[in-house]
């Protein structure tokens, strides 16, 4: 009999947020594990956990912020996103004030400008992160 096998539900949050210098930007993490580089902060669903719930709890766990859900963009399902397995991603963008700090598996965090992101970014967000400079105006709430 052939072992049934789903793809694994994860969540990306596009955190906007006030620079010091008063400009709005956005987080990105660089990952401690592999793939490593810079990243939209995010993660697994836990069993028993909404989409929202997930990107609120990986959210505080990888930058410390508390955030506002303010819409879901789009969810991304290639099966070649991720290098480890296949993963289905449901992005959120929200708000947050404060000042970001790297945990869990962050080593590393900034609040970038769309000009300033000019490096690699690993799975598929450069394309999400593309997609959301695009079409922001549409997500406007």
């Amino acid at each position: 009999m052939k072992k049934h096998k789903n793809p694994y539900p994860t969540v990306d949050i596009i955190i906007e947020i006030e620079r010091e210098d008063g400009r709005q930007g956005i987080v990105l993490i660089k990952r401690k594990n592999p793939p490593f580089g810079w990243a939209i902060p995010g993660g697994f669903v836990d069993y028993g956990e909404s989409l929202e719930q997930a990107a609120v709890r990986e959210a505080k766990e990888e930058t410390s912020l508390d955030i506002q859900l303010k819409n879901q963009m789009f969810t991304y399902s290639d099966p070649k996103r991720d290098p480890r397995k296949h993963t289905i991603s449901t992005v959120f963008i929200a708000k947050a004030s404060g000042k970001p700090i790297a945990q869990d598996d962050a080593q590393d965090i900034g609040v970038f400008l769309k000009e300033e992101i000019n490096f690699p970014l690993a799975f598929d967000h450069q394309k999400i992160l593309s997609d959301y400079f695009e079409r922001k105006k549409e997500f406007v709430g």
